[in-house]
């Protein structure tokens, strides 16, 4: 289980390494291209839900617990890195399947 830290330590959140990891990627590219944007996720203690605006002047740190970095799936990435740029903003949504399954 690692943590989203933002600002400081005592503002973090429990998320597990692999989805983690996926976020890392998402939130590093919207950074990037400079879109800010809400991030809500369910506190790992059943205490509700938090919203961090995420912005390049905040400090953020991803905390992995894990020594392996995870395998992508690339499929995921882009369903979160759509759900960063809806009006919701981002939320961790199921992981799909690696591959898309083309049904033609």
């Amino acid at each position: 289980m690692g943590r989203f830290i933002y600002d400081t330590a005592s503002n973090a959140v429990e998320i597990e390494d692999r989805t983690l990891a996926h976020l890392r990627i998402v939130v590093m590219n919207k950074l990037r291209r400079g879109e800010p944007f809400m991030f809500d996720v369910e506190v790992g203690d059943g205490s509700g839900r938090r919203s961090f605006w995420v912005h390049p002047s905040v400090p953020l740190q991803f905390h992995f617990y894990g020594s392996r970095q995870p395998k992508i799936n690339r499929v995921w990435v882009e369903d979160l890195m759509l759900a960063a740029s809806g009006p919701h903003g981002l939320s961790i949504v199921p992981e799909p399947a690696d591959e898309p399954v083309d049904h033609g």
